[in-house]
């Protein structure tokens, strides 16, 4: 009989973390006897308050900390092997960032460590730098970031190795609601590539536009679990949604709806836009106006790597007729034979004489190695008058000095 849970991304079974103080004496008991079973593809957000042991069930994950009892499982295996990391991507709530490298650096490094060729770094850099809007960015050092930006650029490090298994904890804190509209599509197409999110918010607005599942943590212990589609659901409440209704209309509906339930309280109004909706339109029609901004963009497309789309991404390919065309090469195309090239356009007489003329001047310019030549030789001849004509005036200078010792 197959195994039910061989395919569970994570699987947790009595899941314990007691921290203990120098003596070893038990202090925080941080994780106390929890279960988890996280499917691929899902969406789970991991809830509570802070010290409910959110924090410290990640670390478990990740392996970066051992538990004191029960079993915890990653893709089957233990957390603490190495090749299962290679299939994570992990975004701490705070961001650990090398304040000197700038963000191309940064992710050039975080994909060296993965193993990637340096090619491919290259492209998905460039890709990642575009999708969270850092591509004006790409040369300044992290640590002159705000917050915001410097989340962006740890989600980008997250997702630099295509991980089967992202954990991001309080990806949306510091970002504006564009960064974060930003963040939940991503997290959604991750979801529909089959990838398996884990995500910690406080903001849990977050958490229910894109979680499948959520888990409830308090002291150490989940309380509460289950699909947001079912656990959300006002089960003894029923909601009518209809077109716009005058005040007459109103009161004939709410008299009946009286009438069908006994009475009790029965509500019409008019439905509200949420703020972020509305922030989102403000921002949208001032870009559409062309309003200048210093700070981060808006990102742009998702990293076609991560759309899991890199072959279609690479553009149309070049015809062989267009190269043909460009290079003036021949060659019998595949659509048909080759055309019978045409007669040779005149040449224009003004251009066939200046051609003449610069071909004349090359053929009629002096050898520059034979004018070296023959300015050396004429050093050398000017040279050997001067020696000559100095040697002259010596032996008449003796003869007068002869001649004035005989006179002595």
């Amino acid at each position: 009989m197959p195994d039910q849970h061989a395919d569970l991304v994570v699987e947790a079974n009595g899941l314990t973390k007691v921290f203990k103080d120098f003596w070893g004496r038990p202090k925080a008991n941080a994780v106390n006897g929890i279960d988890l079973a996280v499917r691929p593809g899902q969406v789970f957000g991991l809830l509570g308050p802070n010290g409910s042991g959110k924090s410290t069930t990640v670390k478990l994950i990740l392996g970066l900390l051992y538990p004191t009892r029960g079993t915890l499982k990653v893709f089957g295996q233990s957390p603490r092997d190495v090749d299962i990391k290679h299939k994570i991507g992990y975004l701490p709530e705070e961001s650990y960032l090398y304040r000197y490298l700038t963000a191309g650096e940064t992710l050039d490094f975080f994909g060296a460590l993965f193993g990637l060729a340096q090619e491919e770094r290259e492209r998905r850099i460039d890709q990642l730098l575009e999708m969270v809007g850092l591509t004006n960015s790409r040369h300044r050092p992290v640590g002159e970031f705000s917050k915001g930006m410097a989340r962006r650029i740890g989600l980008a490090q997250a997702l630099i190795n295509d991980p089967s298994l992202v954990i991001l904890d309080e990806p949306t804190s510091g970002l504006d609601p564009i960064g974060c509209g930003e963040v939940k599509d991503v997290i959604r197409l991750l979801a529909q590539r089959g990838k398996t999110v884990i995500l910690c918010s406080h903001l849990l607005s977050d958490v229910q536009d894109v979680c499948d599942e959520v888990a409830v943590l308090y002291g150490g212990r989940i309380r509460t679990r289950g699909e947001l589609s079912s656990i959300l659901t006002v089960q003894d409440k029923t909601r009518i949604v209809s077109p716009k209704l005058d005040d007459v209309q109103a009161e004939e509906i709410l008299d009946l709806i009286r009438e069908k339930t006994g009475g009790g309280d029965v509500l019409i109004d008019q439905p509200t836009m949420d703020l972020e909706s509305f922030f989102l339109d403000v921002v949208h029609r001032a870009r559409e106006a062309s309003v200048e901004t210093a700070g981060a963009q808006a990102g742009g497309q998702i990293a076609s790597y991560l759309r899991g789309q890199e072959d279609q991404d690479d553009g149309p390919a070049v015809s062989a007729d267009l190269l043909q065309a460009l290079s003036g090469t021949g060659g019998e195309s595949a659509s048909g034979p080759e055309m019978e090239p045409g007669p040779a356009p005149e040449t224009e007489p003004e251009a066939a004489t200046a051609v003449d003329e610069l071909k004349l001047e090359e053929l009629t310019a002096e050898d520059p190695s034979s004018q070296e030549e023959e300015r050396s030789v004429s050093e050398a001849e000017q040279k050997a008058d001067a020696a000559k004509k100095g040697g002259e005036a010596n032996k008449r200078l003796e003869e007068l000095l002869g001649d004035d010792d005989k006179d002595a």
